[in-house]
């Protein structure tokens, strides 16, 4: 697998392989990126960010700790369900989205004009 690295600016380029039962990654300048490289081929996690949409208002939410990668659709599904309601930044939407331990918190209001 090949990915890019997200510790630090840098960006390297990681090359990711399983050589005889062990994780290798290449490509990386620091320890960080090592760690990264393994928890991306073994167990991909991603923050959630997305907006809910109304008539007059939108909201830009995000988790407040990554999801599973593949667990990521049936937190957006659930995020769907959320009805209007007045919010403000800071505000929890859902405590504990998908039993993930996250919760989906509102970071941006935007009135619709």
């Amino acid at each position: 697998m090949e990915t890019i690295c997200i510790c630090c600016p840098i960006g390297c380029r990681l090359k990711v392989e399983k050589i005889d039962g062990e994780i290798v990654v290449t490509g990386n300048s620091c320890p960080r990126g090592k760690d990264y490289g393994i928890s991306e081929f073994t167990f991909p996690k991603r923050v959630l960010t997305t907006s809910l949409v109304f008539p007059n208002v939108t909201y830009t939410l995000k988790t407040t700790t990554a999801l599973p990668k593949e667990r990521v659709k049936e937190a957006l599904k659930e995020i769907k369900k959320i009805g209007y309601k007045e919010c403000n930044i800071g505000d929890v939407l859902i405590k504990n989205i998908i039993n993930s331990d996250a919760d989906v918190v509102v970071t941006g209001k935007i009135e619709n004009a």
